[in-house]
């Protein structure tokens, strides 16, 4: 076990866009944005107690009542907005509001005070100018800081390794990670020889990379409401 609740949680999640006051085309980012929440709430409906859905101009929210595929989601969203740069933060812990599926504002409780404070800690980060500062945040509600602590240590390392990949690294590091495939069947995706996709991986730490997300799946994947 890696967690312990006295309550049963849940997974909120809000997303904020960075530097988005320097966005020229905010209309077409935020219609973007609207199509990969959309997207995202129909994949994964049987995990979502709130639809993902824009809160603020440049902010989204939703909440999970499983954790197994929170950083599936959260990657998905980050490959349909790039180059976009979001910050995330994510929040667990009880609602002690009604829930409402269709609609996740108004919902209340800790879970959403960590996801804040999380999205908070990382905008006080980015301010300091931190090398690499990361922009996935977990916080827990009860006593599970041991846990948080190796969770976002990992999160911070992989963010090191995401600013590291080039254009085409990213590329094929998010093939690789949504088809969850062969690098042979990659290279005909992008019709290149699969040395050329080994490459790239190596390059790109793929599989450490890998490896690192899974363990956080792993840890994530614990959580799960008893009444779904």
């Amino acid at each position: 076990m890696f967690f312990s609740f006295e309550n049963d949680p849940y997974i909120a999640v809000i997303g904020d866009i960075r530097q988005s006051k320097k966005i020229e085309n905010r209309s077409e980012v935020q219609e973007k944005l609207k199509q990969a929440l959309e997207d995202i709430n129909e994949k994964y409906d049987n995990e979502i107690s709130s639809k993902f859905i824009i809160t603020l101009g440049d902010e989204f929210q939703g909440l999970l009542c499983s954790g197994s595929n929170t950083m599936d989601i959260i990657t998905e969203i980050e490959r349909k907005m790039h180059p976009i740069k979001i910050r995330f933060g994510v929040g667990i812990g009880a609602i002690t509001t009604d829930v409402n599926k269709e609609m996740s504002i108004g919902a209340d409780g800790p879970g959403y005070y960590k996801a804040r404070g999380a999205i908070e800690f990382l905008k006080e980060n980015e301010k300091k100018k931190q090398t690499n500062a990361a922009d996935i945040r977990i916080e827990v509600e009860g006593d599970n800081q041991s846990i948080t602590i190796m969770i976002n240590t990992i999160l911070s390392l992989l963010t090191v390794i995401k600013d590291s990949w080039s254009d085409r690294q990213r590329e094929i590091i998010w093939d690789m990670l949504q088809h969850q495939d062969s690098q042979t069947d990659a290279a005909k995706r992008f019709k290149i020889k699969q040395p050329a996709i080994q490459k790239s991986l190596s390059k790109g730490k793929y599989y450490a990379y890998k490896d690192a997300l899974d363990t956080i799946g792993r840890a994530l994947a614990e959580i799960r409401r008893n009444d779904v």
